[in-house]
């Protein structure tokens, strides 16, 4: 049987950063491992900085876009068949920021999946400064996301306090409570920052296992509390993308904007941004598609279509 494992997270939370390094470590062990990228999204920017482990024989990547719910599911399927046929002895899937957990145990025992595969470790990435309030569909995604996780991990740890930490930790058990659920999280969090895992950490992550933990059920996946917007071709330079990205996030008109991604091509090459609420990075990158993404909760499409086109230049 074909061990599948899940790393999911909220939006922005350092999924696909931890992707990376995990799957690495199944390869540097002989692993041969298929990655399936899994979004709602009609673009997966995430894809491309999958690049390096494309180059690796022994790794397979696929990815499942767009569509309805069903349509979705169906795709899903057949690339986990595709990657079950193609040799691979592991399979890790990232979903969406706005994933509930319980469809990728679904999905496994359906026919024929379940024929090839077990679920393996559930893997939670969650932002070690979680900001403390939260939408209650967001603050169900958390449970969702956390609850069965073998192993939950704090990404930024090097970038907060001690006291956020703490926070965070606390904001974990109190949505646990809020949505019923028995779990807790004390020492058991991982707080080390993801430069110092070695070798024998990500075997321990890998070996995590998950858990069966009830909790009240909140059907996020099929209302439209989660949208995006997409931004194709825009010419906006650097320093003006940086000032959008802030006043986007930062401007309620524009709905509660959670997450801001893509790539904007400069006369140095390409540089990827990663903006959230306390977050924004821009970085340069081997390639990209020019494509910016806003995507978050109620937006406001005109608004955010004002701030953008103001800051574009003439194509």
């Amino acid at each position: 049987m074909i061990q599948a494992d899940l790393i999911t997270g909220f939006l922005g939370s350092g999924k696909t950063t931890f992707l990376k390094k995990y799957v690495r470590g199944l390869l540097d062990r002989g692993i041969r491992t298929g990655v399936l990228v899994n979004d709602y999204g009609a673009v997966n920017v995430d894809m491309l900085l999958l690049q390096d482990l494309l180059k690796d024989e022994r790794c397979e990547v696929e990815m499942v876009l767009g569509g309805d719910y069903d349509c979705h599911r169906r795709r899903f399927k057949t690339k986990l068949i595709a990657l079950a046929m193609s040799g691979c002895e592991r399979v890790v899937i990232e979903p969406s920021g706005v994933y509930d957990v319980d469809e990728f145990f679904d999905v496994l025992h359906e026919e024929p999946l379940d024929r090839w595969y077990v679920p393996g470790s559930v893997i939670a990435v969650v932002d070690a400064a979680l900001p403390e309030k939260l939408s209650r569909e967001s603050e169900y995604l958390l449970v969702s996301q956390t609850a069965d996780a073998g192993t939950v991990l704090l990404s930024r740890t090097q970038e907060a306090s001690e006291e956020e930490m703490e926070a965070t930790r606390n904001h974990l058990n109190r949505a646990m409570e809020t949505f019923g659920c028995g779990r807790r999280f004390g020492s058991d969090l991982w707080t080390l920052p993801w430069d110092e895992l070695t070798e024998e950490d990500l075997e321990r992550i890998a070996s995590g296992g998950h858990r069966s933990e009830p909790h009240v059920k909140l059907p996020v996946e099929r209302n439209n509390a989660y949208s995006s917007r997409y931004y194709m071709n825009m010419k906006i330079p650097l320093p003006q993308l940086a000032e959008t990205a802030e006043a986007i996030l930062k401007d309620h008109g524009c709905g509660n904007v959670i997450r801001i991604k893509g790539f904007m091509e400069t006369p140095e090459g390409w540089y990827e941004i990663n903006a959230g609420k306390d977050t924004l990075e821009l970085r340069p990158v081997e390639k990209g598609q020019a494509v910016i993404i806003v995507i978050g909760e109620n937006l406001n499409p005109g608004k955010i279509d004002e701030q953008m086109k103001k800051a574009a230049v003439p194509a």
